[in-house]
Formats: structure tokens, sequence, C-alpha cells
């Protein structure tokens, strides 16, 4: 049985009532090979080499990957008129947010000490690219996610990959959130045409967007000459609730992650173990009429956990140890609450904000930290797509204030070539004299 983690002012304060049967850490020693392959081959192959993962994973051998213009107005020509309006519906909410995002990202022009100018600029990155994956369900919203953000932005470019066999509303939705750019390449192959660049794929500088196990072990190995958002695991829910919570409302959405994945991490941590048995039990009963109880059954049996505690600080403690990708509070004064979380990539404060409303159209992004990532960081937002980068400027008087020290430290750390730089400016001053 796992053990409940050691961790200070929660000893002895909490108890699973269903444990995880399994742990989320695999061996990805085999992933890890068959991606270093699959890159360097692209690398080295371009399109040739991408042409032949297509048809090796996809089951699909193509001529051409990028999606024309033709063929994007009759992707969104075939959605139907109400998925078209829910999906325009969705991209308006998550520009709207990006944009009063973007807005909170303010320039920095300061004047420290007299002739002194130091500041920042806040730079698009010219190129990102969006991995959109296509996954067991066509998740319409997946697109709005990573390319909506970008364009709010100011990138010159963003380029969207998508698996060749996703669904046609996909590559709509890619065209309808701007993406400038589409091609059908899925996997560790399409990581690799964006980071490096083939005859057909321009090279980005940022690959944003979540993906499969090949997609995060890609983004992994190409970090570093190109920038990624985040490495994201399999998904998560987990819900904070006390005795006023609802057993049959908290199954349901731990549930609604849990049709995702057979690896998703779904879990309950209360100070109640009423409402811990009756969730329990709302679960099973919920699994028997549900359409992807296949799916959801697995995910619930191998990492799903429910967990009392002994009272809100242990609640609190274990909650901010797990750092759940979503969490959800369903308690009494659930904003007095959520105010003490520290550790989550995305908050639901109160029984009325459910995942699947930020995971659909409400204006937050989807791409969020799992694996305890949540700790040091939060999801994908507009200022993923910026750079803010420094500047400086010396007047004279800036100058006599900060060169003498600048030397003194040089000459300790003996380092003459920087002693030399700072003096050398000082002593231009000096016989230009005091003007």
């Amino acid at each position: 049985m796992p053990e409940l983690p050691e961790l200070q002012g929660f000893e002895g304060k909490a108890e699973y009532v269903k444990v995880p049967a399994r742990s989320q850490s695999l061996d990805a020693t085999d992933v890890s090979t068959l991606v270093a392959s699959i890159l360097k081959d692209v690398k080295l192959h371009g399109d040739a080499a991408v042409r032949q993962y297509s048809a090796k994973f996809d089951g699909i051998a193509l001529d051409r990957f990028e999606v024309t213009q033709a063929e994007r107005l009759s992707a969104v020509d075939r959605l139907d008129r109400q998925t078209r309006a829910d999906t325009e519906f969705a991209i308006d909410n998550v520009r709207r947010f990006a944009e009063a995002q973007l807005s909170t990202i303010l320039p920095l022009d300061i004047e420290p000490l007299p002739g002194l100018h130091l500041g920042h600029r806040v730079i698009p990155i010219e190129k990102v690219g969006a991995y959109v994956p296509g996954g067991r369900f066509p998740l319409l919203s997946a697109p709005i996610m990573t390319i909506v953000p970008g364009k709010v932005a100011g990138c010159d470019e963003v380029v969207a990959c998508l698996p060749p066999n996703a669904d046609k509303a996909m590559v709509a939705g890619c065209h309808l959130s701007g993406a400038d750019r589409i091609f059908l390449i899925g996997g560790a192959q399409a990581v690799a045409a964006m980071a490096y660049g083939t005859e057909s794929v321009p090279q980005v500088h940022k690959i944003m967007g979540p993906g499969n196990a090949f997609v995060n072990e890609a983004k992994r190995q190409v970090f570093g000459p190109v920038g990624i958002d985040q490495l994201a695991g399999p998904s998560e829910i987990f819900v904070v609730a006390d005795a006023t919570g609802d057993p049959g409302l908290i199954a349901t959405d731990l549930l609604g992650q849990a049709e995702h994945d057979v690896r998703t991490r779904v879990g309950l941590i209360t100070t109640d173990r009423a409402l811990a048995e009756a969730t329990m039990r709302e679960v099973d009963r919920q699994l028997e009429t549900l359409a992807t109880a296949k799916v959801a059954r697995e995910s619930w049996r191998d990492y799903g956990e429910i967990v009392v505690c002994s009272d809100e600080e242990a609640m609190i403690v274990y909650s901010d140890h797990v750092a759940a990708e979503h969490l959800q509070v369903h308690t009494a004064d659930s904003h007095g609450f959520a105010a003490r979380l520290r550790n989550y990539g995305s908050l639901f404060i109160g029984e009325n904000a459910s995942v699947v409303y930020s995971d659909k159209n409400v204006g937050t992004n989807h791409t969020l930290p799992t694996m305890g990532a949540g700790r040091y960081t939060g999801g994908l937002w507009v200022g993923s797509y910026v750079k803010i980068a420094t500047y400086q400027w010396l007047e004279p008087q800036a100058i006599r204030q900060v060169a003498p020290p600048a030397v003194r430290q040089s000459h300790a750390e003996g380092l003459e070539g920087h002693e030399k730089a700072a003096a050398i400016r000082l002593n231009r001053l000096e016989m230009v004299g005091p003007n």
C-alpha cells in the first residue's frame, strides 16, 4: 500500500480511504531511446523521415504535410452550425482573457540613480509551434488553447501540427483560432520537424501544447535550441471538500477527468469520512452507466485516491503537496479556503466551477502543470509567448557612480578584462572634465 507523504505538520493527520493501486512514475527508457532516434532522423533527413514515421505510426503516407487554404476552408465549411458557433464562443473567451492578461505585462523604464536608465521590453516570440493532440476524442478546444494566446501576444508566425488522422474539425479549429500554417504531422516527428525545420516545416523558436509520452519526451530532448512551455503528464483532478460537499457532484467531476486516459490521476481530499465513503459509492454507481467507463474505471482503479484529513490545515498541506493540475474547492467558505492554497495548476472555487468549463470555453487555458509541477509554475498563458528582455543606458553622471565599485569588484575577482572595461569609460570622462 502506498504511504502518505511525510510532510511537516501532516504526520498522523490523514489516512487513505481509497488507495491508488499504481504510481504514475514509469520506466521511460524505451520511450527515450525511440524518441532520440526519431529526432536524429528528422534532423538529418527532414521531410523524408517525417513521411516514414507518419506511415509507421499513423498508417498514413502523405505526399505533402501542409493543409492548403482551400482544405482549411473546406474543414470549416464541414462544421455544423452549432459546433462552429460553440468553437467561436470559446475562441472569443480565450482571446478576451489573453488580451486582459497581456495588458498586465507592461514595459519598464526607470532611473534608479541619476543618469542610470534601466528597463525591459515585452517582445513577442517570432515563431512558435503549437502541437495539437489528436487523442482518443476530437478535443475541439485543444487548438484554441495553444494558438489563440500566440496570436494575441503578437507572434509573427504560429505553426500548428496535428496528427494526420485527427478529426477534420480539429483542422477547422486551428484555422478559426488563427494558425498561420497547419501541418498534418503528429507525434515525436512533429516536435522534431518544428524544432529543427524541414523542407516543408519552418523551424520555430518555442513549442507549446500537450501530447502523449512520445511528444512529451521529444519536447524534453529538443529543449535548449528551442524553448518549450512545459512537460505535461497525464491529466489530474483533485477536489478538496468538507462535510458540505456533494458526493454525487464530486464523483461526476472526478469521472469527467478520468475518462481522458487510463493514467489520469483523480482524487478527493476531505475532512469528512462520511463524504469520502459516499463519494466512493457514487463513483461505482456512475461507472455503471458512463459511456466512457472502460477508460474511466481503469483510471479510477489504478490512480484514484481518497484521503481523509483530521482538519483543514492537514487538508491544505496535502493538497499543496499534490499540486494538482485541476483543483476544485467544495467547502463552506470556498473563497476563504481557496485563498489559503498555494500549489495547483488552475483553481476552481465553489461547486459551480467545474473543470469542464475551463477545459472547453470560459477563457482560462487548459494546458496546465502536472506531476507536482504546480509547486513551481503555472499553466500556459499569453505570457508564455513573449520575452521580457532588459536594457540599460548610462549618462556620464551614472558612470561616475557605478564605474569605481565595478573596477574594485573586478580587481578583487581577478578579472582584469572586466576591470579595464569598467575603468576606460571613467578615464575618458576624467580626461574630458567634470562636464
